[in-house]
């Protein structure tokens, strides 16, 4: 057995995420997401396996709550707001009442099955519908990755509406998961034998709970990012990294500030990099570069960590319910809440319901949530964090591989949308688009000069690309068939045509 120390920190970090992103290129072959594969890997140098100890779950939740922060906050920086205007309402739908009929439909079925004698499912109905709730959301870093390692292109604005609901509704589960916490603390205290349950207070203080975190969350995440954007533009540093790396350090202090004040943390970062994603940015490039390379190495971080923290032989004891309830809350609690929710949509066909259902995906959110009550002290907590670990692979394994292929197979994958060749050439977004092109033995028939040959209306050359070689466009430069053209064209050329 080997622990954590300031010794051996860096040693095993540096093993442990060296081998986790190797295993993960040659899952990718497989079709095997690479957050399941770091999860595993975490597992496989635990206690169970080469002999790493680590059991602090306060540890594990604060690298699981940086994590999601860097994570929403990036998904919210690369959302459009207008690809999600027209999918507004049903993401919210889904972002809420989806969780609260999840929480529900999975809670009766969990408490059916602690009615059943033959099953060892010793839980309070508290405890089952808490269970529920920790499970309740879809995983903003699953389907933020899966959506971008699988290049998928979906019809019927689905990227959007997966994209939206997964990032807005981790507070609702949250919120719920906070609820039931100290409704269960307040029912497992011994002196509620003696006193008394008030049970309206319980509701009435869930409510509070529920108004406070949503509408706090709300103003902490639209005032900083307003405000963060401001200062973005009032204190730059002509320094891309510098710049980013402000905006990561708004992130923290946004989430920070806003739990401290009661409010929901992970609303107020999605929110906030909502904002700032869809202000005009010089660098945003070099930025988002950034802010996803730091995303990678916070998910890495999250579900290794996540995966040295369980004990697979705890997880195989409770592994025949957790695969009874795992099948249940994918193919019947899931597509339930979403048919419901989305029934007071218009335009949403049969198939982009299913396929929604289907993207349900568990990670490392409904683990990191599992560990709330475990902190809380509340009784039977470690058998829950085991079941939601249990799903969670479950999910990751069946739905998150299979996500392209049921794409396909519901005929709601589009062509992929080609992306020109910049050279690594970036310029501000409202000077316009770049498009390039490779001259043909037509283009050169009435001239080989930049001035002789036929460009589209508006568009002016950047840089010309010949085998490896770079040339400054000119009215001399003599053209040949290959040659790779670099061009700009303005907003306004290309809205007319």
């Amino acid at each position: 057995m080997m622990a954590f120390n300031t010794d051996n920190l860096l040693l095993i970090g540096s093993i442990l995420v060296f081998t986790a992103i190797v295993l993960s290129k040659t899952g990718y072959r497989w079709g095997v997401p690479a957050l399941l594969m770091f999860l595993l890997v975490g597992m496989g140098f635990g206690s169970s396996g080469l002999g790493i100890v680590f059991n602090n779950y306060h540890q594990a939740q604060f690298v699981g709550v940086a994590a999601l922060a860097v994570i929403l906050f990036t998904g919210g920086m690369e959302t459009k707001i207008s690809s999600i205007k027209p999918v507004l309402k049903q993401g919210i739908l889904l972002s809420t009442a989806g969780v609260c009929l999840t929480v529900l439909f999975t809670g009766a079925f969990i408490f059916f099955l602690t009615r059943i004698e033959n099953i060892s499912l010793p839980l309070s109905i508290v405890m089952c519908f808490l269970l529920a709730a920790v499970m309740s959301s879809t995983d903003s870093a699953s389907v933020f990755n899966i959506l971008k390692t699988s290049k998928l292109r979906l019809k019927e604005n689905i990227q959007p509406t997966l994209e939206l609901e997964s990032g807005s509704n981790d507070p609702m589960a949250y919120v719920i998961t906070i609820m039931l916490i100290q409704a269960a603390t307040v029912l497992f205290d011994p002196a509620a034998a003696t006193k008394g349950i008030n049970y309206t207070s319980i509701i009435l203080g869930s409510l509070w709970i529920l108004f406070k975190e949503i509408a706090l969350g709300g103003l902490f995440g639209v005032g900083i990012g307003y405000g963060a954007y401001w200062l973005l533009k009032k204190v730059n540093s002509h320094s891309s990294p510098l710049n980013a790396i402000m905006l990561l350090s708004v992130n923290l202090f946004t989430i920070s500030i806003t739990q401290i004040s009661g409010g929901n943390g992970y609303l107020s970062v999605y929110i906030a990099g909502l904002i700032i994603g869809n202000k005009q940015m010089n660098d945003r490039k070099a930025i988002i570069s950034f802010l996803d390379g730091m995303t990678w190495i916070m998910q890495i971080g999250m579900f290794l960590t996540l995966g040295l923290l369980v004990n697979p032989n705890e997880m195989i004891k409770v592994a025949p319910v957790a695969l009874l309830i795992g099948l249940f809350l994918i193919f019947v609690a899931r597509p339930l809440s979403v048919f419901i929710s989305l029934s007071f949509v218009r335009n949403i066909s049969l198939r982009a319901k299913t396929f929604i259902s289907w993207v349900g995906l568990k990670g490392a959110v409904p683990i990191i949530f599992a560990t709330y009550p475990v902190v809380a002290g509340v009784p039977g907590s470690e058998q829950i964090f085991n079941i939601v670990f249990f799903i969670t692979i479950l999910s990751m394994g069946l739905q998150g591989m299979t996500v392209p292929k049921v794409a396909k197979w519901l005929h709601l994958a589009k062509p992929q949308e080609y992306k020109p060749d910049t050279f690594g050439i970036e310029i501000p977004e409202e000077a316009g688009k770049m498009k390039d092109y490779v001259l043909t033995n037509d283009d050169l028939s009435e001239g080989n000069t930049l001035k002789e040959i036929s460009l589209p209306e508006g568009a002016r050359v950047v840089i010309i690309k010949r085998g490896e070689k770079f040339i400054v466009p000119d009215g001399t430069v003599h053209l040949k068939a290959g040659d790779k053209l670099l061009m700009i064209i303005a907003d306004n050329v290309q809205n007319a045509q």
